[in-house]
């Protein structure tokens, strides 16, 4: 049940973060040496076995959760494989009353491995989201923003669309500074979905806060 009681976002960050722009730049003119996690290598051999030989398009759900917005984008594109994606095991198993259908892929992985190793498969990924609104908003914060983070990097080169959600604006608007910086151009806007894809947007919409929408189509 969605609690009408949520809180908003509490920072003292009132503008985008004044180091946003050359920590970004930073991020792309480096290249990032990191061994990837045990875990997520296994988990992305298991992910190529279940997607095979199949020529339907896919679908990331970064950072999904419980599954349900991956369960919500399955219903939604039924021509679609989608994967969801998140570093919780105890998230991920979290007990459903139906059955997941046959065109979904939940999976335990560091996403901060991961992306890396979806650039360089070869795979062609249509819609990219991340709909987990955790915006880690105090100003020391930004290097684990996803904006602020070295993943960030091959983050944007995952999927012909990427759309991030959010009920924080700034973080939205840096993630669009971003992506300017990268030379890729976005839109943002106020959205009021019906039904809520992920359980943070109905606990945060049954508590009047307003939800945000950031679209890249390259």
């Amino acid at each position: 049940m969605a609690n009408s009681a949520s809180r908003t976002v509490s920072t003292s960050q009132i503008g985008p973060h004044p180091r946003l722009r050359d920590t970004v730049l930073r991020h792309l003119t480096t290249t990032h040496q990191r061994t990837a996690a045990a875990h997520t290598r296994e988990a992305f051999t298991f992910m190529l076995h279940w997607v095979g030989g199949s020529t339907n398009p896919l679908i990331i759900d970064a950072c999904c959760g419980v599954g349900d917005s991956s369960r919500a984008l399955a219903a939604e594109f039924p021509d679609h494989l989608v994967i969801g994606v998140d570093k919780s095991a105890h998230r991920l198993e979290r007990e459903r009353d139906h059955p997941d259908p046959d065109n979904l892929y939940l999976m335990r992985a560091d996403l901060n491995d991961l992306y890396p190793m979806l650039v360089t498969s070869g795979l062609t990924i249509d819609r990219h989201y991340i709909l987990y609104p955790n915006p880690w908003p105090k100003p020391g914060h930004l290097g684990r923003r996803w904006h602020g983070a070295p993943a960030f990097a091959d983050l944007i080169q995952v999927g012909h669309r990427i759309e991030l959600r959010s009920n924080w604006k700034l973080y939205l608007e840096e993630f669009q500074i971003a992506l300017n910086v990268a030379g890729k151009t976005s839109s943002l806007a106020q959205i009021f979905p019906d039904p809520p894809m992920t359980p943070f947007e109905a606990k945060y919409q049954a508590s009047g806060q307003s939800l945000w929408q950031l679209v890249c189509e390259k």
